[in-house]
């Protein structure tokens, strides 16, 4: 048994090295919730929390941790006025978490008036990575640690309409280039010069090849592999489908000003229907049977992870 003291004094990482898995899962302060108001989203919370706390305990009891610190919070924001973390998973109302972040924070009065190359560019907020060890291991120890998530293939289908249905100077080069020279066999110069008009089923035949022709991007990695919700014992979980009220009650248990409500607004492409279980139907279509099944078994852990029901 060591003091607190002795124990911040080594270097953190020997905290997380070799140790068994997940850690132990703190109740929620709630001492600053006002009103009864929130009882019907805290209940699905504790409930929510304790399904990942059970499932990563089951997942991971034979499993030790081999992953360096600084590349498992890599992904974390830290916001050091109200205590918190949050970690960034694309698609899942990212940006306008990145606005409230950056209120929170007194980098903006609004959320409202911060442009979508403000939040994605302009380098306001801090990651978790950026601390010495000293600095990640106290924060990861005593700040709200937060994550927001969504039915993966629904998340996956989003950022394919996001990237690849509009016209975008990266990824129509990067990615739209390499995939249709490697999947399009009848592809025509244009084509192969631009990158342009992806197909939904050339796309998933990228995600799936294990010789893929250009790496993974965050937009559609998996949240296991983001965010590491079986190593970090995250204090919240907020799904996209219940946005709104989660992120309101998450502002509330961390002494948010009373004023600030998170936006509501789409942050890009506001005239394209949402992406939703229909819009993912569709675009399933496309593919054949057995790209479906090897489509969720790629994001099966985040299918199991937070308990979503297989499409």
């Amino acid at each position: 048994q060591l003091s607190h003291q002795q124990k911040i004094s080594e270097s953190p990482l020997s905290q997380f090295r070799g140790v068994y898995l997940p850690p132990a899962l703190h109740p929620l302060n709630k001492t600053l919730v006002k009103g009864d108001k929130w009882k019907d989203v805290d209940s699905t919370q504790e409930k929510r929390r304790s399904f990942l706390h059970d499932f990563c305990k089951k997942y991971n009891s034979r499993k030790k941790l081999r992953t360096h610190l600084v590349h498992l919070v890599s992904r974390i924001y830290v916001e050091d006025r109200h205590k918190v973390l949050y970690c960034e998973v694309p698609k899942a109302g990212c940006s306008n978490w990145k606005r409230v972040l950056m209120v929170l924070n007194g980098l903006a009065a609004s959320a409202h008036n911060i442009s979508h190359d403000d939040v994605h560019y302009g380098k306001h907020l801090r990651k978790l990575d950026s601390y010495d060890l000293k600095g990640i291991y106290t924060r990861l120890n005593t700040y709200t640690k937060t994550i927001f998530v969504r039915d993966p293939i629904e998340r996956l289908v989003s950022a394919f309409r996001d990237k690849f249905e509009h016209p975008n100077s990266y990824y129509h080069p990067v990615f739209g280039k390499a995939i249709i020279k490697k999947y399009r066999h009848d592809a025509n110069e244009e084509a192969l010069k631009t990158g342009s008009g992806v197909k939904f089923k050339e796309f998933i035949q990228y995600l799936l090849d294990s010789h893929r022709p250009v790496g993974m991007d965050i937009h559609w990695e998996q949240v296991s592999k983001l965010c590491y919700p079986c190593l970090i014992s995250y204090d919240f979980i907020g799904k996209f489908e219940t946005l709104e009220e989660d992120a309101n009650y998450f502002l509330q248990l961390v002494g948010a000003p009373a004023e600030l409500k998170f936006p509501k607004f789409k942050d890009r492409h506001s005239s394209d229907e949402r992406t939703s279980a229909e819009v993912v139907r569709q675009y399933l279509k496309e593919l054949s049977k057995e790209e479906r099944q090897l489509t969720y078994d790629f994001y099966y852990l985040d299918y199991l992870m937070f308990n979503y029901t297989s499409p």
